[in-house]
């Protein structure tokens, strides 16, 4: 009888959950604020505005959620050094997989890995002789991780809103003559939910 009971309980527990699931796919973009945090360089580096554009997938059980995703980042850095104003231009495909716990109204925190690979480089940079070189490609690691912090709020209609920061764990560069630098960018994002079953 308790064995009954219990098997009773798990069926309505399971019921009412996957009542709340949701699976959706949509598109998402907006602008991006990018700049480097670079190690014992004796300049000052600014935010470069540029834009992210990608797809994502919401699995989505109850109170929590995974949203994997495919986004084309502009990155890179504006900085000042010698009194002069120069730029550091980057373009990655990043696929951050993201776990979002719900809080109400559709009002979410975010957090996870983001794996991004490299597309292209360009600009200047400065190396640990305090030269300013051009930026190659080849100097650059090929793929780049973060951690990945956020809000967001998914409105009515399959809009949602997301602001996020992507903190760089990894160092940027390949070529040791240069130092030590890693990605920190800030997203704004508009997206809506193409498809969407469920609640």
């Amino acid at each position: 009888m308790k064995k009954t009971i219990l098997l009773l309980l798990v069926a309505v527990a399971a019921t009412e959950v996957f009542a709340q699931a949701q699976f959706a796919i949509g598109l998402k973009g907006g602008p991006n604020f990018a700049k480097f945090d670079v190690s014992d360089v004796n300049a000052s580096f600014k935010n470069k505005t540029g834009f992210h554009l990608g797809t994502y997938a919401l699995i989505k059980l109850g109170k929590v959620g995974i949203q994997p995703e495919v986004i084309f980042s502009q990155q890179g850095s504006k900085f000042t050094f010698n009194n002069e104003d120069l730029k550091s231009n980057f373009s990655y495909v990043n696929v951050p997989i993201m776990l979002k716990t719900y809080l109400v109204a559709g009002l979410n925190l975010q957090i996870g890995p983001q794996f991004g690979f490299l597309t292209e480089a360009g600009g200047d940079v400065v190396d640990e002789n305090g030269e300013v070189r051009p930026i190659t490609k080849d100097l650059y690691k090929q793929s780049d991780v973060s951690i990945g912090l956020g809000a967001g709020w998914d409105l009515p209609f399959g809009l949602t809103i997301d602001a996020r920061y992507n903190l760089g764990v990894s160092k940027i560069e390949d070529d040791a003559s240069l130092n030590a630098t890693k990605n920190q960018v800030i997203q704004i994002s508009v997206g809506y939910k193409l498809i969407k079953i469920g609640k």
